[in-house]
């Protein structure tokens, strides 16, 4: 369903306390997926998924849109780090160029 990265698990686990990550995404009037992310425990009707040690916990309206999904934590600027979705299903993705 999602994977998490080693980076971005080491980052949640070191804050989690044992909650579970809610993951939600939806889409906006211009059809682009917006990600919320927060501590949580896990209600009826969630989908729970174990990656990289870290729980992740997605409600039926968010599955489908983060299916195949990657999360991963990344320096975007030096020292300027965060939490990015790599989606496939996100019109606004950029697949990963092959290396050469």
């Amino acid at each position: 369903m999602i994977t998490v990265t080693s980076p971005a698990a080491a980052q949640i686990l070191q804050s989690a306390g044992g909650a579970g990550l809610r993951l939600a995404a939806r889409l906006d009037d211009k059809g682009v997926i917006e990600y919320g992310m927060g501590f949580d425990e896990q209600a009826e009707g969630d989908e729970k998924v174990v990656s990289n040690g870290v729980t992740l916990l997605v409600s039926p309206g968010s599955v489908e849109l983060l299916s195949g999904a990657t999360l991963d934590y990344v320096e975007i600027n030096p020292g300027e780090w965060r939490f990015i979705f790599a989606n496939p299903n996100d019109p606004s993705h950029k697949a990963p160029k092959p290396a050469r």
